[in-house]
């Protein structure tokens, strides 16, 4: 069961209108779907208001269904019916999936030390130089920063990047034997 809801301010505009006993009708309808899953038969006034924020409703309830990866109580079925008040799940269940995706979240130096294993192939054709440098733009982040700057692309190619990463500094990340080979030749021709 979840923990809580986005009430949005639709929701009070729209009960203001209503007399108190359609109000309550209304609010429960509300409560009843965004914690149970459960649809709720109202009419006159407060079905009328309920439509009027159906969508934005079923939305949430869709996004918190999408997010946990579990649906709400089945919604032809009271909570209050067949077993203990409330429903059969535990109402501390959304705090632990929170936790439990917390746990999925390897912390930034893990991931550093992931993408710096990702680099090791390429050592012999880039050199620890342009590696090094390459390592510390790409997982440059700020304080608060939950992403490391490469996982903020939408696209992240390391056998891309390096190749453009080196075209784009082509003289700075030349090999030794390049340049002794372009010296030896540089001073063969005079230059």
């Amino acid at each position: 069961m979840r923990e809580g809801f986005n009430f949005y301010r639709s929701y009070w505009d729209v009960a203001n209108e209503l007399n108190d006993k359609d109000r309550l009708a209304f609010y429960d309808a509300l409560m009843k779907r965004q914690f149970t899953g459960i649809e709720t038969d109202l009419e006159g006034m407060s079905k009328f208001a309920y439509l009027s924020q159906k969508h934005s409703i079923d939305r949430q309830v869709k996004g918190y269904e999408d997010k946990t990866k579990k649906t709400l109580l089945n919604p032809t079925q009271d909570p209050t019916q067949g077993g203990r008040q409330g429903g059969s799940v535990h109402p501390s269940l959304q705090v632990k999936e929170k936790e439990k995706v917390k746990e999925k979240i390897i912390n930034i130096e893990e991931r550093k030390l992931k993408f710096a294993d990702a680099l090791k192939p390429f050592l012999d054709e880039y050199g620890r130089d342009m590696l090094n440098d390459f390592y510390f733009y790409w997982t440059e982040h700020g304080e608060n920063d939950k992403k490391l700057r490469f996982e903020k692309e939408k696209t992240f190619g390391i056998s891309q990047r390096l190749r453009t990463w080196l075209s784009r500094n082509p003289k700075q990340y030349q090999k030794e034997e390049t340049d002794h080979l372009v010296e030896y030749v540089n001073k063969q021709l005079g230059l």
